[in-house]
């Protein structure tokens, strides 16, 4: 079963209870307390334009520990290349809105709204939301962004204008001071990167680790 929230109360139901597909609940706003409220717990928001907010707590969840990351002979050859330079929160507002507007294979539009990008900038203005840039020459060619809670990464989303840069901007993440990245729900991306698959119990101990 699903929820419907409150709009006055920024709580959530216990993330066990979400359905088969990890929807959780319905409803509530995207604002800062009820972001960190949901990521501190495991929670993120996914829905399209015009579409009521939705909120997804999946029982297995896709992740990458950094030290387990798959990196191939021909992205080493890039990384030692220095083709890319890489920066932190140097343009997070450029990288959210080139997530937004960047075409995907077999997908029309973007869950990345305007409403959800503001909500994410905001978190950034205050500390919690954080990008990866990836410049070639003065261009920014590719990046990522997500929000920190503890020592896990949460990734939203990644975009790449040349070939391998999300690729590298996902490898400078995992050299950061970080003990897992969760990357939600898997694609083959993810899984050819060494992504794996772990229970939401696991998945909670270590986001509340310390």
């Amino acid at each position: 079963m699903f929820f419907q929230l409150d709009e006055n109360e920024p709580c959530f139901p216990e993330p066990s209870l979400a359905e088969e597909d990890g929807l959780l609940a319905i409803g509530g706003d995207l604002s800062l307390e009820r972001l960190l409220n949901a990521y501190s717990n495991g929670i993120f928001p996914w829905f399209s334009e015009g579409d009521p907010i939705l909120w997804y707590s999946p029982h297995q969840r896709c992740v990458i520990y950094p030290d387990k990351i798959k990196v191939s002979k021909s992205m080493r050859k890039t990384l030692s290349a220095q083709l890319f330079r890489f920066t932190l929160n140097q343009a997070f507002e450029d990288v959210i809105l080139n997530c937004a507007t960047s075409p995907r294979k077999d997908q029309d539009g973007t869950w990345i709204t305007s409403e959800m990008q503001q909500a994410y900038i905001d978190l950034h203005r205050n500390g919690y939301a954080h990008s990866v840039e990836v410049w070639q020459d003065d261009e920014l060619v590719g990046g990522l962004y997500g929000v920190k809670i503890n020592q896990v990464f949460c990734g939203e989303s990644m975009f790449s204008k040349v070939s391998n840069a999300s690729k590298s901007a996902l490898i400078y993440l995992s050299q950061l001071n970080i003990e897992l990245i969760d990357c939600q729900l898997p694609n083959d991306h993810l899984m050819s990167m060494g992504a794996e698959m772990i229970s939401r119990d696991v998945y909670e101990q270590i986001l509340h680790a310390q």
